[in-house]
């Protein structure tokens, strides 16, 4: 049991504010384009220099040109804006963007994040990660709670090549949702069909469990 990649998108969703400039990093993050509450405006940023990313398009629809940082057809929204990398990152490393969502091969309890290099495997780089852990005002992940080897990816260390430090607020997985406070990882919500039992035997780093946990209602 747990929750699929569409539905932690879904679950993400609901963190986003009215106004929020969000970028939404390759992977499950993507997908939350599809799951913005009614009501709620936000502009999407890509760093391959786009403002006002949309949902991606229905089948037949697709236009090659538009492609978000993960090399998916994407579609555009009324107001959106196209520019170069420079200008992308100078509005990533100047503050701008208020939410990023990030997928993760390991976190630790402290707010570590390690995504972009398992050793000995082939990778093209870091990309835009750095810069926006380095800068955004908030930082979700979005990620399975173990590797496929059944092995937890929330550390009390990250044992991976790091790409930010003390810089991840909350963590969304197919298992919970967890803020990382000063005490580690602090459970808010476990997904439909899952155990707090389940959730402690999976988490390897320090893990708060209160009495309120509540389950996620989609």
């Amino acid at each position: 049991m747990g929750l699929n990649k569409e539905q932690i998108a879904q679950r993400i969703a609901k963190e986003l504010q009215n106004g929020f400039y969000v970028n939404l990093g390759i992977g499950i993050p993507t997908l939350v384009a599809n799951y913005i509450p009614d009501g709620v405006n936000v502009v999407l940023q890509s760093e391959n220099g786009l403002l006002g990313m949309g949902p991606f398009p229905f089948e037949g629809e697709e236009d090659a040109d538009l492609i978000n940082a993960g090399k998916q057809t994407i579609t555009t929204l009324p107001g959106s804006a196209f520019f170069d990398s420079a200008m992308s990152f100078g509005m990533i490393r100047a503050g701008k963007v208020d939410l990023t969502v990030l997928g993760a091969m390991e976190v630790a309890d402290n707010g570590d994040i390690a995504n972009w290099k398992i050793p000995g495997k082939m990778v093209k780089g870091m990309g835009g990660a750095m810069d926006l852990v380095a800068a955004a005002k908030n930082i979700i992940v979005a990620m399975q709670h173990t590797n496929p080897k059944g092995e937890s990816k929330l550390l009390s260390k990250c044992t991976l090549p790091l790409t930010g430090i003390k810089c991840v607020k909350k963590v969304v997985t197919d298992l919970g949702v967890f803020d990382i406070i000063a005490d580690g990882f602090r459970c808010l919500e476990h997904a439909p069909g899952v155990t707090l039992d389940e959730i402690k035997a999976k988490t390897a780093g320090r893990l708060v469990i209160d009495d309120d946990v509540k389950e996620m209602v989609f």
